[in-house]
């Protein structure tokens, strides 16, 4: 598994053993993975460390607060990092519990390497893809936000179907007008055809206070 899966990645440990901390900590480094141990949550909430992209790697059983309390908050606050949980019980009650809340993935010490690498890199890759997912939709929003309330009518008829002629009707313009907005307005917006235009202004509605 080459490195450039990792370009930009960092890996959260939390677990209160540091032997289990020392081996990870090896482990991912082996690979090129940037890695921030903690003992703790509350050590983990006192550095609060930015992560871009990545996971976190939290013990089930910790002094305080548990792991599993620990990931519930994480869901509630909308933080998306991934967590794999590790444990030295297979408690199956617990496991469901864990999967059940949101956990990416369960794993039972002494956890094999390959399998909680490949655990991490699957758990990077569907975090960078939320993430582009989510700078994708501010960039759009952002582009929409420039747009004429002219633009943004004649946007809305488009993806919605109307044809320029329809278009001009309605607006009580002309066809050359319609065609010079919607062109104003794709090259704002960036979209190279309709198609993507009304992939893009989908993707706006529930944000944005769109009609459907």
């Amino acid at each position: 598994m080459g490195t450039k899966a990792y370009d930009n990645a960092t890996v959260v440990i939390i677990d209160d053993d540091e032997a289990v901390r020392e081996a990870l900590e090896g482990l991912l480094d082996s690979v090129g993975l940037a890695v921030k141990s903690f003992t703790s949550v509350p050590h983990y909430l006192d550095h609060s460390p930015a992560i871009d992209v990545g996971c976190m790697v939290l013990d089930v059983r910790l002094p305080g607060r548990s792991g599993l309390d620990f990931h519930a908050e994480l869901a509630r606050s909308g933080n998306s990092l991934p967590v794999i949980f590790i444990s030295g019980h297979a408690d199956v009650p617990m496991s469901v519990r864990a999967m059940k809340a949101g956990a990416f993935e369960f794993l039972t010490k002494p956890v094999h390497h390959q399998e909680l690498l490949d655990s991490i890199h699957a758990a990077i890759a569907r975090h960078r893809a939320r993430r582009d997912r989510e700078r994708g939709l501010v960039a759009h929003r952002t582009r929409f936000e420039t747009l004429t309330a002219r633009e943004r009518e004649i946007t809305l008829l488009v993806v919605s179907g109307r044809r320029n002629k329809q278009i001009a009707d309605d607006l009580g313009l002309s066809e050359a007008t319609v065609k010079l907005h919607r062109g104003q307005a794709m090259r704002k917006m960036e979209a190279q055809s309709v198609v993507e235009l009304v992939r893009i202004v989908d993707s706006l509605r529930p944000a944005a206070d769109l009609p459907a």
